[in-house]
């Protein structure tokens, strides 16, 4: 384990706040936490040192910190993790003495506990030590010979979680993604609603070991979670793990062989005219010839996150514990779907897209939904869903509710998308496709930093409207209407573009719009009239109001 794989685990929420390359490749061999002024007697070499600095002070003179941080480096300690409870921040001091030290330094958020960093990295060693070639497994002899058996003749995941655990009394255990949606759990263990699996990956309490994947992101890891800690030994559960990656690298190569059929459906929804032959073969190669419905939508993610963050990679856990090779985990929606990874060499924001929108779509029953998604440049990915006429407000409301638990697995993204409304026949999609990136743009729009799932429903207003017209066509309308106030020429014209826009949110108030802009009502009315002289327009006509409205919002 390594120094920057603390930083890919989400869960413990690490930022790196000074650190180069050299320096998080190093090895991690232990762990010892310490607020010991001088902690070097009680330092190994190969080390990573949880401190909550509660030796600084605020008038503390920098001497206190370079004492700590050499200490560190002469016993070749490979980072410092400080807490951030105490000061609020890493203190300038401690950071400086790090970096002439060369000392990697990672923050540590107060809402991460300093035993769940020790597990992540005993955890995480484990999971080496269980790979690497051994004569000896943890799993009896008969157990692994009849899950090998079992994976080789396409056993379920369901089938091979129930068989691994059977030996050891079928302890509770769910296999979860960071969304909270269940792909599997052992006969005994209950029903989990999304919200309830989703925090008990975040908790503290219980045992969570990922299932990692080659090229897995954030929102479709694997995680095994057991409620009881301690009920399972660590390499047993490292095992059981190594088992279900491998099956998941073989459901990969499969999605992936469909990536030819799910490119060329998206090609033929996407194409300036609706050829209903072509729709109908694409359907019909994606497994979604049988519809009687169909619903297009339209996902777009922005990385966020600090320094240090890896983006898409590692998932919240309760013990943030990457273990077990795998393969990708493919699209994860339902019913006959190209995984979100199929398309052989996508950059990783156009994975990371198709692959939020797949584990959204995945919390769909994949009795009544089948689903394709592909990923797009720019970070989009796109959907065709195939499903009963009628449902199609059932399935907005679900993506709905389950918008926020996925984007939880990337808080610092902004995650929106839009949802086109129902068409009966393939011909139709390219218009539910156009709806789709409406809502979209209304989504990025009304939450351009956060998280939103927006259909042609939630077009309420004309902000929301104008949002979803194309960029281009806006701004033409705004060179129109706003164009004599646009020009760099004069400075009074941007005054009057904010007194037209104050004049606008107060209901064309002559009263309100002076007590907001704290000017005389005589100057609100003469610099009204310069922007009726210089637009042409009159307002104290409604019709002109909404143009000039409309073209405020177009900026």
């Amino acid at each position: 384990m390594q120094v920057d794989h603390l930083l890919r685990l989400d869960r413990l929420d690490l930022s790196l706040v000074w650190g180069d390359r050299a320096l998080l490749a190093q090895e991690v061999g232990g762990v010892t936490a310490t607020d010991l002024e001088d902690p070097a007697r009680f330092l190994e070499s190969g080390e990573i040192v949880l401190s909550g600095l509660v030796w600084w002070s605020g008038e503390d003179d920098p001497a206190k910190a370079e004492r700590f941080v050499s200490a560190l480096s002469e016993a070749g300690a490979v980072a410092l993790l400080a807490g951030e409870e105490t000061h609020g921040e890493v203190p300038r001091a401690v950071v400086d003495a790090c970096r002439r030290h060369r000392v990697a330094l990672l923050a540590v958020p107060a809402h991460t506990s300093f035993r769940a960093v020790t597990e992540a990295v005993y955890l995480r060693r484990w999971g080496e030590l269980s790979r690497r070639p051994t004569d000896h497994y943890a799993l009896p002899e008969n157990v692994r010979a009849d899950l090998d058996r079992a994976l080789e003749r396409g056993a379920s995941v369901a089938e091979l979680l129930d068989r691994a655990f059977a030996h050891l009394g079928t302890p509770d255990c769910h296999l979860l993604t960071g969304s909270g949606r269940t792909v599997a759990r052992t006969a005994g263990a209950a029903e989990l609603p999304a919200h309830r699996a989703a925090e008990l990956l975040r908790g503290v309490r219980g045992t969570t070991v990922r299932v990692e994947a080659d090229d897995d992101t954030a929102f479709d890891a694997w995680h095994l979670h057991l409620p009881e800690e301690g009920r399972v030994p660590p390499r047993v559960l490292h095992e059981i793990a190594e088992l279900l990656g491998r099956h998941r690298r073989r459901e990969d190569r499969r999605r992936a062989t469909r990536g030819a059929a799910s490119a060329e459906l998206m090609a033929a929804v996407g194409a300036a005219h609706a050829d209903a032959n072509r729709l109908h073969a694409a359907l019909a190669a994606c497994g979604l010839g049988d519809g009687r419905a169909y619903t297009v939508v339209v996902a777009g993610l922005v990385p966020g996150g600090g320094l240090g963050k890896a983006a898409g990679s590692g998932v919240p856990s309760a013990s943030g514990v990457p273990s077990a090779s795998g393969g990708p985990a493919g699209a994860g929606a339902a019913g006959a779907a190209a995984g979100a990874k199929a398309g052989a060499g996508a950059g990783v924001g156009e994975t990371d897209g198709a692959a939020a929108l797949a584990e959204a779509l995945g919390h769909l029953l994949p009795a009544t939904v089948a689903s394709v998604v592909a990923g797009c440049p720019g970070g989009e990915a796109m959907a065709v869903l195939a499903h009963d006429e009628g449902a199609g407000p059932e399935l907005r409301a679900v993506l709905g509710e389950v918008w926020p638990l996925v984007h939880a697995c990337r808080p610092a993204a902004a995650l929106h998308a839009g949802v086109s409304e129902a068409v009966t026949t393939p011909a139709a999609l390219n218009a539910a496709l156009a709806q789709a990136r409406y809502a979209l743009a209304a989504a990025r729009a009304a939450a351009p930093t956060g998280a939103r799932l927006a259909g042609l429903g939630d077009l309420r207003g004309l902000d929301s409207l104008v949002a979803g017209i194309p960029a281009e066509v806006r701004e033409v309308y705004r060179e129109t209407v706003l164009g004599p106030l646009l020009g760099p020429g004069r400075a009074s014209h941007a005054t009057l573009l904010e007194t037209l826009e104050v004049f606008l949110a107060h209901n064309c108030s002559w009263a309100r719009t002076a007590e907001a802009l704290h000017l005389h009502v005589n100057t609100v009315h003469y610099r009204i009239e310069r922007v009726e002289a210089l637009t042409g327009r009159d307002l104290s006509r409604l019709d002109h109001k909404l143009d000039l409205r409309a073209a405020l919002l177009c900026r």
